[in-house]
This record gives structure tokens, C-alpha cells and sequence, in this order.
């Protein structure tokens, strides 16, 4: 099964397995090979903890490139979806009760950050926008209730 993921977040996924796998791993290891020079490690707390870090970091490294593996990567500003919502796009939308205007991306799970703007397209607002075009509102079911969007604006980025 593939993961929808923008180039952009494929971009950090990649850094930060980069780092993991040149930095942070000869890092632990530095730091166990040291605490076994300590002694006795039945009861080295440097050692558990770099023990630790040492799985934690490897989980990471063995998570990011599953992601990476199933990933399709997508670039916005090559999609041809006529105006309709899709990943990647991003909205401009007005609130039809209070006539506020928010923008956001659809973005995949791991990129979503709404402070940003990038809403995960599993996220209710995203299935409710997707597949609408410019001057369709869409209805979002929030925590605070009901809520109807307009679509002012769809742009590839």
C-alpha cells in the first residue's frame, strides 16, 4: 500500500533518517562503548540509557525508511486536477457563519502541522474538501459542531 506523501515532506522523512544513520547511531554507540568502560553494567544508568537511545534510535531509522519505501511522492505544482481538490492542493477557504478565511494544504499524515496550514488529508476537513472544486462548500463535521466552508481558491504550490 502506498502513503501520499509531498516532495517536501519525502525531503524531511530523508534528512532525518540521514542524521539518524551519520550522527545520532555513531553517537550511541560512542556513548555505550563508553559506559562499558565504566565496569560493572548491572547497574550503569549510562549504559541502560544509551541502550535505550540505541533501540529508540533504531525503531526510528527502521520507521522512516518503511515510510520512505511506501511513499508516493507527490509534487503540487506538476498536478492537472482542474481546479478540484486534491492532495497536495491548497484551499482558501471562507467560514459561510463568520466569514473568516483560513488556508490550508493537504498534506500527508506525518507532514500535517496545522499551525502551519497543512491539514493530514485523513483529517475530516480534507475528506470533506477533496474532490471539490471553486465556489463549492464544503460541510466539515469539527469538535465544535458543524461547520460550512466555501471554497474561494484551489492552487497547486
Amino acid at each position: 500500500m502506498t502513503t501520499p506523501m509531498t516532495r517536501r515532506g519525502a525531503e524531511k522523512l530523508r534528512a532525518e533518517l540521514q542524521r539518524l544513520k551519520s550522527v545520532e547511531r555513531h553517537a550511541v554507540i560512542q556513548a555505550i562503548a563508553e559506559a562499558r568502560a565504566q565496569g560493572d553494567l548491572s547497574e550503569n544508568a549510562e549504559y541502560e540509557a544509551a541502550k535505550d537511545r540505541q533501540g529508540f534510535i533504531e525503531g526510528r531509522i527502521n520507521e522512516l525508511e518503511s515510510k520512505l519505501s511506501s511513499a508516493q511522492v507527490i509534487d503540487p505544482s506538476e498536478l492537472q486536477a482542474d481546479g478540484r481538490v486534491v492532495f497536495g492542493a491548497t484551499v482558501e477557504l471562507a467560514d459561510e457563519d463568520s466569514g473568516e478565511s483560513v488556508t490550508y494544504q493537504i498534506v500527508g499524515d506525518d507532514e500535517a502541522d496545522l499551525k502551519l496550514g497543512m491539514v493530514s488529508v485523513s483529517s475530516p476537513i480534507a475528506r470533506a474538501l477533496i474532490g471539490k472544486e471553486e465556489g463549492d462548500v464544503a460541510r466539515v463535521t469539527a469538535p465544535a459542531g458543524i461547520r460550512n466552508y466555501e471554497i474561494v481558491k484551489v492552487r497547486y504550490v
